[in-house]
């Protein structure tokens, strides 16, 4: 397949041209509460991201959609929240990364944090991918792809994105 770059650089500058701007005004939210993914095992969700990652537990309680299932979150900074499902008598079977469907996750960590992760990591035996020096591609028990960026939040790569 034949792809034109010069085409796909040329609408990119023109859709920076007409939605980038210096002055833009205010967001309407306020951050993001949480983010939501489905656990097939709560304690394996647990020890993974409370003890392998250092998110705390900060909560769990019935989810209020589908009764017998654990609604539970992880504190990722920021006032941010990472937040599972198990839905039990489901059989969803396992996560698929799928084209129009969750890629990744991104979260910032300090660049120290960043290091002593990955070397937690190595300790767990997780494989993961590194790339650029400040971020790390891994999966999660459940096979969504994390990414441990040691960039600052509102920055990529040195970029300024927000």
């Amino acid at each position: 397949m034949d792809i034109d770059y010069a085409a796909i650089e040329a609408e990119r500058e023109r859709i920076r041209g007409r939605y980038l701007s210096e002055r833009r005004g205010p967001s309407s939210a306020r951050g993001l509460h949480h983010f939501a993914l489905i656990s097939s095992d709560v304690e394996r969700t647990i020890r993974f991201y409370d003890e392998l990652l250092e998110f705390p537990l900060t909560e769990i309680f019935e989810n209020r959609d589908y009764r017998g299932s654990n609604h539970f979150f992880f504190d990722i900074g920021n006032g941010n929240l990472l937040a599972f499902f198990d839905l039990p008598g489901l059989d969803l079977g396992p996560y698929k990364e799928v084209l129009g469907g969750l890629h990744h996750i991104a979260i910032s960590v300090e660049p120290s944090t960043w290091e002593r992760l990955r070397g937690k990591l190595d300790a767990a035996g997780v494989p993961y991918q590194e790339e650029s020096g400040t971020s790390i591609y891994f999966r999660d028990p459940d096979g969504a792809r994390l990414e441990l960026l040691a960039d600052p939040l509102g920055e990529m790569y040195g970029t300024r994105v927000l």
